[in-house]
């Protein structure tokens, strides 16, 4: 347990970290640790208790102009570091986040609420992002070649795109942070991230690291504030004359915001993340172990707080029944509870908001006839622990009969809470699958190969897991289509290309050739 006060706010952090340096309860900006004009501040709250236990300050529109300053006055000396530079510092970057990645998962753990060993899983799978782009970094290359024209030449050369602005959720913080930071800092851009409000104090320990590692001040600088001020203070990020771009990953309603102030206001590179309402596919030829072990790390990861989780749960009819059973006898096994207790694999949901949207679903697909074959209230932690006792639980729950009319079928369910569906045909399964406005990730699961193909190329999705759950990785380009949004994170060049400018000269040249 260790007590921090700042600036008049005392509250008990929880927990104890290696190195106590990296909690930081202020905004960074220009090399500093700063307040907000205003001097106001939130709290930080243990989802898995519902008590405070940090606080950071509320930056508003006042607090834009100097960041933004700062972003764009690093970027005038950054841009002009050698690839090589930017490649060394990001594999120091890297190198110092794996040496503190026990502390930075406790800091998740206690800000997300997801189970000590996902949040390490978050740090594995984010510092591929760093790993990857201090490969990438080296790999910007431009063009010369001959056009139609005689005696003449083009060259292409490609730059940093400028200060770029990150809005990044909670659900994820430092996987997002590392995943746009890493490719806007390999291209040479340099980054003012606006983390969530629920999560930090995670990303404000990734930008002392990044510090440590000998980016300049201003490369990488940090604002928080509350949910009030969020709209606020984005749109102010958004609309400023000096952000080239912003990459956001949220809900498909704020990005369209985000969107509509990119465009306005420049118009401005802008890469969108948004929501989704995954299908999962099982045919009755399916490997059900193989589906079920998939569905069961993506479904209850995070408690289902993940955009490319399975939402809805397609299975043929003629091996539901034992699918359902399955499920159920997997599911009955997870213990819930808080994210730091020993052995808990389900924690809480990060937002009591979240808590409502699952029971107002449950709820709505109960009173239309689904039928409940487990969880279906909200939870109280592992066993009624007192500990977890005013935390944001919900049971893990199954149901089946669902149909297209339910709220679960029209909108993303960010919850743990499964659906699951009887169907026919492939046909059948396909239709109902791409019904919805959303198109982040599908997946498949049959041993039929030419099934696959079909289903690859007709699903609507930016990724489709072939007989494979969560496919995230750094060197797989990640991204939507429809109203999940547009643009690619990670993979080779796509995701540095989107901090990246092409610049065309055309040459003419004397004598005959």
């Amino acid at each position: 347990m260790a007590s921090n006060a700042v600036n008049g706010g005392s509250h008990t952090v929880p927990f104890t970290l290696k190195d106590r340096s990296l909690l930081h309860q202020q905004s960074y900006v220009n090399g500093n640790w700063v307040e907000s004009k205003s001097g106001k501040r939130f709290d930080i709250i243990d989802p898995g208790s519902g008590k405070p236990f940090a606080s950071c300050p509320i930056n508003d529109v006042a607090d834009a102009e100097s960041a933004l300053q700062s972003s764009y006055d690093a970027f005038q000396v950054y841009k002009k570091w050698t690839p090589r530079q930017r490649a060394q510092t990001l594999m120091k970057w890297h190198e110092l986040c794996v040496a503190a990645k026990e502390d930075l998962a406790q800091i998740v753990t206690y800000e997300t609420g997801k189970p000590i060993y996902e949040a390490l899983g978050e740090l594995d799978y984010a510092l591929g992002f760093t790993w990857w782009f201090s490969g990438e970094a080296d790999r910007i290359q431009g063009s010369v070649f001959a056009p139609s024209a005689p005696n003449r030449r083009i060259l292409t050369i490609k730059q940093p795109i400028g200060v770029a602005v990150a809005l990044v959720p909670w659900n994820f913080p430092i996987a997002m942070v590392l995943r746009k930071a890493g490719a806007a800092l390999a291209a040479g851009c340099t980054m003012l991230v606006k983390p969530s409000p629920e999560t930090p104090l995670s990303v404000l320990a990734l930008a002392d690291l990044a510090s440590r590692a000998g980016f300049p001040p201003g490369a990488l600088n940090v604002l928080t504030t509350d949910l009030d001020a969020t709209p606020r203070l984005s749109e102010s990020l958004c609309t400023h004359r000096l952000t080239a771009k912003v990459s956001f990953t949220g809900s498909t309603g704020v990005g369209r915001l985000v969107a509509k102030h990119c465009a306005v206001s420049g118009p401005k590179k802008c890469t969108l993340e948004l929501g989704g309402n995954c299908p999962f596919v099982v045919f009755d030829d399916a490997d059900l172990e193989k589906a079920l072990a998939q569905l069961m790390a993506l479904k209850w990861r995070h408690a289902g707080q993940a955009c490319i989780t399975a939402n809805r749960v397609y299975v043929q009819r003629g091996v539901l029944q034992k699918f359902e059973q399955m499920l159920v006898a997997k599911t009955k096994g997870l213990k819930v509870g808080h994210g730091a207790t020993d052995g808990t694999a389900m924690g809480p949901l990060t937002t009591d908001r979240g808590v409502e949207k699952v029971a107002k679903q449950v709820d709505d697909a109960r009173s239309r006839g689904a039928r409940i074959l487990m969880g279906g209230n909200k939870g109280t932690g592992a066993d009624g622990d007192a500990k977890t006792a005013n935390g944001y639980f919900y049971e893990p729950t199954v149901i089946s009969d669902t149909r297209p009319d339910m709220l679960v079928s029209r909108e993303e369910t960010f919850g743990p809470l499964c659906a699951l569906y009887a169907f026919d045909s492939e046909e059948e399964a396909t239709s109902w699958a791409n019904d919805t406005s959303m198109g982040l990730a599908s997946y498949v699961f049959t041993q039929d190969v030419d099934r696959l193909w079909r289903m690859f190329e007709n699903l609507e999705a930016g990724m489709i897991g072939l007989n494979t759950g969560n496919q995230s990785a750094a060197e797989s380009p990640f991204g939507g289509i429809k109203d999940s949004g547009y643009g690619k994170e990670s993979g080779k060049d796509v995701a540095v290309s989107e901090y990246l400018v092409t610049k065309t000269g055309t040459l003419t040249l004397g004598g005959h050739f």
